[in-house]
């Protein structure tokens, strides 16, 4: 009877025992049931694409049970940032996607706000950037375009889908600026779309445009430019013949990266569980399906690395927007 009483006592003890693992592996579960995802734009944009290529991946490949995704617009993004901070507490499993262009706003005061006052999670993505020319165009490389703008820099002018100051500008400006001419002499027009900088550039009104690699690459592929020079550290696979610059002597390096961030205060287990889920991301072939589709470029940067990467980008942002007087 002792021993049948001591059997069953150790069968409920394995009971509970089973019971509280169960438990905890719900929990650990439900610690990633679900991500919600706080999009600073609009519907189509690259933001909104990265948000839920994200969540789509994540999803597919079990990491995560169920990805949700909320579009605020506004003040260049500094509605989403503003409410993500005004309401921390509430927003432990929000994720807010994000990119260079915090770090442009935050330096000419669009928003108060800078990336130092949210929890840095990773940076994930990355777009380099690349200088094209009309497919017919007699410019063949960076040193053709040196040589147009050397013999007259007003009729060398550089096109962008972003505003004086913005991001395509900035490119064009440091590129200009490590090939060793004067950024201020740099001509750049801007575009409000893609799609009228494109006709300009086709119809001559711009020598060159500076846009992201990616779209680059599209219209690459569509037979309308050809990529004279792309911003990264070596040759990327979706245009393998698209010499970079510092194979052209030109020694900079730019990218659009793309990353996610925390409400302030976010307690650190949260955040580790967030950055153990994304890094896993990176095995699955749901992700690659999901980055080649996007041809973006895989640029881990989690945590402590990415807050260096965020801060050096600030400052060479920041020195060249004093230069060109927007700060």
């Amino acid at each position: 009877m002792k021993s049948f009483e001591l059997g069953r006592r150790a069968l409920l003890a394995a009971v509970a025992a089973v019971g509280l693992l169960g438990s905890a592996t719900a929990g650990e579960q439900d610690a990633l049931d679900s991500i919600h995802f706080l999009i600073p734009g609009g519907a189509g944009g690259g933001w909104d694409g990265t948000a839920r290529g994200t969540g789509e991946a994540l999803s597919k490949a079990g990491l995560v049970g169920n990805a949700t995704y909320e579009n605020m617009s506004g003040g260049g993004g500094g509605k989403a940032i503003g409410f993500l901070i005004e309401n921390a507490d509430s927003n432990h499993g929000t994720l807010m996607v994000n990119s260079t262009p915090i770090v442009i706003r935050s330096l000419t005061g669009v928003f108060p706000h800078n990336f130092r006052d949210l929890t840095l999670v990773a940076g994930t993505i990355g777009d380099y950037a690349a200088i094209v020319v009309n497919k017919d165009s007699p410019l063949n490389s960076m040193a053709d375009l040196l040589a147009a703008f050397d013999a007259n820099p007003s009729a060398t002018a550089i096109g962008g889908g972003s505003v004086p100051g913005g991001m395509d500008h900035l490119v064009a400006a440091m590129v200009m600026e490590a090939a060793g001419k004067d950024a201020l002499g740099v001509k750049y027009i801007p575009y409000d779309a893609g799609g009228k900088a494109m006709a300009a550039l086709l119809s001559g009104e711009i020598a060159a445009l500076s846009t992201g690699f990616s779209e680059a690459v599209d219209l690459l592929n569509a037979g309308e430019v050809k990529i004279i020079g792309v911003t990264a550290p070596e040759r990327v696979s979706a245009a393998p013949e698209a010499m970079t610059m510092k194979e052209q002597g030109i020694d900079t390096e730019f990218v659009n990266w793309r990353g996610f961030f925390g409400a302030p205060n976010l307690p650190a287990d949260k955040v580790t569980m967030y950055q153990e889920t994304i890094a896993k991301m990176y095995e699955t072939p749901e992700w690659e399906e999901v980055r080649a589709r996007n041809g973006w470029v895989n640029i881990h940067n989690s945590g402590e690395d990415f807050l260096n990467f965020l801060e050096a980008q600030e400052k060479a942002i920041g020195d060249l927007m004093k230069k060109l007087g927007f700060l």
